[in-house]
């Protein structure tokens, strides 16, 4: 029942996207909604060549080229993020609600360095804050991305079980 749910919603999510796509006069084809499909249902980030790899089982001459082309096509359009550190792709949090993916969309990450997750938050005031840092040193950001490594709540509750066990 549950997984049913999940597919629904992952339905929603990539018929929104689509519509998305349609508002910018782009179309999302269907190779490039089997990729955002894999992105999302990773559920945390994914490298390209992972992406190729789920990509061959559907289709059996997808190449390098045609992975990346379609990761361009879905971050230009606001669809997905590249978490840099991780060198890795996930599902824009945001997508088709209508904002910009500028400067302006405030996207940062919270990486666990212990099981990988990621989360991504939009601080509207952790942008102000490096634009105001970035104007006094009279520096234009064109786009700006925060990616912070630590532990997510669920290993520091896993590290706090396992230190009071061992007291």
């Amino acid at each position: 029942m549950a997984e049913a749910k999940d597919d629904q919603r992952l339905e929603a999510q990539l018929d929104q996207a689509a519509a998305t796509c349609q508002r910018h006069g782009a179309q999302l084809t269907e190779l490039r909604r089997q990729v955002l499909r894999l992105v999302l249902q990773s559920g945390q980030p994914i490298g390209a060549y992972a992406l190729l790899d789920q990509l061959r089982g559907a289709r059996r001459g997808a190449a390098p080229p045609t992975v990346y082309r379609a990761l361009d096509f879905l971050l230009a359009q606001g669809l997905i993020h590249k978490v840099e550190r991780l060198n890795a792709f996930i599902g824009c949090d945001e997508a088709g609600h209508g904002h910009a993916h500028g400067p302006e969309h405030p996207h940062q990450f919270l990486i666990c360095g212990q099981c990988g997750s990621t989360a991504e938050i939009c601080d509207p005031a952790t942008l102000a804050a490096l634009k105001a840092a970035a104007a006094r040193q009279g520096f234009v950001p064109h786009r700006t991305m925060v990616e912070m490594e630590g532990l997510c709540a669920r290993c520091v509750a896993a590290t706090a079980d396992g230190n009071a066990t061992a007291a």
